[in-house]
Formats: C-alpha cells, structure tokens, sequence
C-alpha cells in the first residue's frame, strides 16, 4: 500500500532536483564567465531571422499528426474488413506508422516554413 503512494513525491522530487541543478549550474557558470569580463549580451537569445513562430510549428506538428492517426485508424478498418488482416496487427502497425509518416512530413513543412519567412 505504501510504495504506490510513495511514487508520485519521488517523481516530484526528481524533476525537481532536476530543474534545481539545470538552474544552478547555469547560474554559476553566468556569474563565472561575467567575473572574467564576457559580455552580458551572450545570455540573451536572441529571436533568429526568418524563424518561424514557435505556436505555429507546434500547430502544424500535432495537426498532421491527428491527421496520421485518423487516415491510419479508416485504413486499418479497410484492411480489417477488406483484406482480413488481424485486428490486433492491423491497427497498432497503421496507427504507429501513419503517426511517423505525418511526423515526418510535418518536419519537411517546417522546414519549408522557416526557408520562406
């Protein structure tokens, strides 16, 4: 009873003590460089020219990624239906591969993107 409830604190904990060194570090590693005379302007990132908007890439990614699963869910039915494939294969395989298929195209979309702006 007690190690199910103890799981959740110790992955707090994780992505805590995590997030508390990644920060840290940085912290250190900033005040460093500025104690040996670098310049400020290095910590600052600076939005790239002709980048493309982070909401609009990451639209693009999930909705050709919805697209991938439901193309994939209509031709497992066909090939369930149609061409007798075992359902337990036929729609774990479309499913896993149509998703990677929209993917994929949705990294060759957003690198056109980024090109064009």
């Amino acid at each position: 009873m007690g190690s199910e409830l103890i799981i959740i604190p110790i992955l707090f904990g994780v992505v805590f003590g995590i997030a508390y060194l990644y920060f840290s570090t940085r912290n250190k590693e900033r005040l460093a460089l500025i104690e040996k005379g670098a310049d400020a302007s290095i910590f600052v990132k600076g939005r790239r020219a002709g980048a493309a908007p982070f909401w609009k890439i990451i639209i693009l990614n999930i909705s050709l990624l919805l697209i991938g699963i439901g193309t994939a869910i209509f031709l497992a039915s066909i090939l369930v239906y149609s061409f007798g494939v075992h359902v337990d294969v036929a729609y774990p395989g479309t499913i896993f591969t149509m998703a990677g298929v929209g993917l994929l195209v949705g990294f060759s979309m957003t690198k056109r993107l980024e090109k064009e702006e």
